[in-house]
């Protein structure tokens, strides 16, 4: 599932592009979690929030208060590099400033259904081709697609009711799903992760300390290492860190 902000200060065309959207999900079978802004600024109040982000932006350029380039401006200023923007506008004029903010497509009102769906497809399948830095867990009802670099954390869980449960751990949210510890840490490997206990693993990019026989991750979560493992986790994490600067 791709989340996806429609953000235009007229309704109808915040309405309008949701249908395009909902059309293209019956024809090709890609499902989208679609949510409408009214303006720019609820959107980044969205965002400064540290709300689940989306996938991709549908901005209208023209808007009363914070304009869609304004409003694309401050969502990257939050550290969002990874949302993929198209704005929607009747004025060309813009384009140019809309390359400071990373734009992947900039289409000029009225707009043609056919076209954004073509463009819509192909953001779909740059996902896609991004695999491996993306996972799809399926959590209640949905699935979602979580970027391995916001991923901090997948523990076991104990639960009378939920064979196998696992959190996935991110810095907006956790998710509740299935799955076998040791699985996900063989699929991981070699992708800055790193099991330090039989039941937790850790992304190495979200590691801020070691202290006692716990590993202190970015949202100040402490998760325990175990004992056998606590020279290799330490190991592993120096290497890690050469690397990194090298």
């Amino acid at each position: 599932m791709y989340r996806v902000a429609i953000c235009d200060d007229e309704e109808r065309q915040r309405e309008l592009v949701k249908a395009i959207l909902i059309t293209l999900s019956i024809k090709s079978n890609i499902d989208f979690e679609i949510e409408l802004f009214g303006s720019g600024e609820q959107l980044v109040s969205y965002y400064e929030r540290r709300e689940n982000p989306f996938h991709i932006l549908i901005l209208d350029i023209e808007m009363d208060g914070m304009n869609g380039i304004q409003t694309a401006r401050a969502i990257r200023g939050l550290n969002n590099p990874d949302e993929q923007i198209i704005f929607l506008t009747s004025y060309p004029q813009y384009m140019v400033e809309s390359f400071d903010v990373m734009t992947f497509q900039y289409l000029i009102k009225p707009i043609a259904p056919s076209t954004l769906e073509e463009k819509i497809i192909k953001l779909c399948q740059y996902f896609q081709a991004l695999d491996k830095k993306f996972m799809v867990i399926k959590s209640a009802y949905e699935e979602v697609v979580i970027k391995y670099d916001d991923l901090i954390s997948i523990e076991a869980a104990k639960s009378l009711t939920i064979k196998s449960k696992l959190h996935f751990t991110t810095s907006n949210q956790t998710y509740e799903s299935k799955g076998i510890i040791s699985d996900y840490a063989l699929a991981l490997k070699g992708c800055n992760f790193l099991q330090i206990h039989r039941s937790i693993i850790i992304n190495l990019l979200h590691v801020r300390k070691f202290a006692s026989g716990v590993v202190l991750m970015s949202n100040g979560l402490e998760l325990p290492i175990g004992r056998s493992k606590i020279k290799e986790v330490k190991d592993t994490y120096t290497k890690f860190m050469i690397m990194k600067v090298d």
